[in-house]
């Protein structure tokens, strides 16, 4: 019987996936890969080369959260009792995947688990954050310079943590999600309302709600991750519409519910 799924979302991209599948496929649990490819031709079917691979095709570019809930509504369906949500440019030591289900068979209150994230180049990925407030996603766009927006911001980013112990927080990024599908069922999957972006934070959310959502500094991964949209005017533009999205949908100014959230985890790192 399969333990895990995992599903990668594929758009034009074959280069560094060709690693993130290398890194799964090595891991000694029953797991089953989707690869679900929003690309415009089914060029990447070639990937599906492992018997434990299943591979997608949409024929068009439906959005990130969308082409996962293909996978995960598969899990779902088939009890699989754990999903993992990953990025197209994630690479990981042999024994990872293990330790990680290891831990979350061991601690049944956590829902969703993020483990230590670095950049190619060795440096830590801050990854985990409290939940946005509109002042942090425009400050970090657009007024970076003002000292308002750097003290913010380094609130936001958690720049206190030290990243060396388990933390509990709301607001973590959708790059690595091992989620237990027992949640899902009360906390819902991926609102496709959202194309890209912010659909992991209005995710993870929904997850906190019902069930502990954590970091986990156990094991790390590497993720070439490029900020896209801070280069992209189309992907910026994305950026914004999904913020909106997401402001619209659980508070602008007001929101108490971020308000009692963010507490708790600031409380909790000033006791670390």
């Amino acid at each position: 019987m399969d333990v895990l799924s995992i599903s990668i979302v594929l758009y034009e991209n074959d280069r560094e996936v060709e690693k993130t599948i290398r890194s799964v496929l090595n891991a000694k649990i029953n797991l089953r890969l989707y690869l679900i490819d929003n690309s415009k031709t089914d060029v990447l079917k070639y990937l599906a080369a492992d018997e434990r691979i299943q591979y997608t095709f949409n024929n068009a570019n439906i959005g990130y959260g969308a082409a996962h809930n293909i996978a995960i509504k598969k899990s779902l369906s088939e009890e699989i009792p754990y999903h993992l949500v990953m990025n197209p440019d994630i690479n990981f030591q042999e024994g990872t995947l293990e330790k990680i289900y290891a831990f979350m068979e061991e601690n049944k209150s956590i829902g969703s688990l993020m483990p230590k994230v670095y950049y190619e180049d060795g440096s830590i990925q801050r990854l985990c954050k409290l939940l946005p407030t509109p002042l942090n996603l425009i400050g970090r766009r657009f007024i970076g310079n003002s000292a308002l927006a750097k003290r913010k911001n380094e609130e936001y980013e958690l720049h206190n943590f030290s990243y060396t112990q388990i933390l509990d927080t709301p607001s973590l990024s959708g790059c690595f999600m091992f989620i237990r599908t027992e949640v899902l069922k009360k906390s819902g999957i991926f609102d496709p309302r959202y194309f890209m972006y912010l659909e992991d934070y209005d995710l993870t959310r929904r997850i906190h709600k019902v069930s502990r959502t954590v970091f986990y500094p156990g094991v790390s991964i590497i993720h070439g991750h490029a900020q896209e949209s801070y280069k992209n005017g189309t992907l910026l533009k994305i950026h914004i519409r999904s913020a909106i999205k997401y402001f619209n949908k659980w508070g602008w100014l007001i929101d108490s519910e971020r308000t009692a959230f963010n507490k708790k985890v600031l409380e909790k790192i000033k006791r670390k």
